[in-house]
């Protein structure tokens, strides 16, 4: 019975792995697409989503029927927990990996991007690339350090958004109304891809050491 249990979840914990992999590599080539005008590379991010979707879809029936079938308690319990949790982390990765190609497909054969801040998104889909790898790593070995570690990186994230903003504001902004919207919801897709990565992180902490760490303090090592 407990080495079924076991297995169990280890699949659901490959399955995670897995997605947060597939989250990374979609957001790559959506950057790619975005600041390369590429439509081929926003097709394929748009396509391959439904990887991702389905891979939510069969995490979450193995963690309710690990729930239902297996009734855990204590630790147990709240691995299934943070499983069915951080699966709804990682399909948003996705989700927000697949708003970004979806603009770059909309504004084809334009670019989205007015050069001034090309440079800006660069670094964010790397932060973001960066983040979505960890997130894999942190699930595939269940480190509470490297996990630790992703707020630093998020705060580089949030760094550079906060920067964005000071270019549309400027009173020399001569883009219009419309490429400033699409450099907004940007800025907040890559945000929100870089919070979730650190949810992630934040749920590993939980599994490894019974502690939630507040996003304050989530670059701290709770005590076991």
């Amino acid at each position: 019975m407990r080495a079924a249990y076991k297995g169990r979840m280890a699949e659901l914990a490959g399955l995670l792995g897995e997605m947060a992999g597939l989250a990374g590599n979609a957001m790559e080539r959506a950057t790619q697409s975005l600041l390369q005008a590429d439509l081929s590379l926003a097709e394929e991010v748009i396509t391959e989503y439904d990887r991702i979707a389905e891979l939510a879809v069969v995490a979450e029936e193995k963690a309710f029927a690990l729930l239902a079938l297996q009734a855990p308690v204590a630790g147990d319990l709240r691995q299934v927990v943070s499983g069915i949790q951080i699966v709804a982390d990682v399909d948003r990765m996705g989700a927000l990996a697949l708003h970004v190609a979806k603009i770059a497909r909309r504004r084809h054969p334009n670019h989205v991007l007015p050069e001034e801040v090309n440079g800006y998104f660069a670094e964010m889909g790397r932060i973001a690339v960066s983040l979505g790898a960890a997130a894999k790593e942190v699930l595939d070995t269940r480190d509470p350090e490297r996990a630790a570690r992703l707020r630093d990186e998020d705060e580089a994230m949030d760094d550079l958004h906060r920067h964005l903003f000071t270019v549309l504001m400027d009173r020399e902004w001569k883009h219009g109304v419309a490429a400033a919207v699409d450099v907004t919801l940007l800025g907040r897709f890559y945000e929100r891809f870089a919070d979730h990565a650190v949810e992630v992180g934040r749920r590993v902490i939980f599994l490894a050491t019974g502690r939630m760490p507040s996003a304050e303090e989530t670059h701290e090592l709770p005590a076991r």
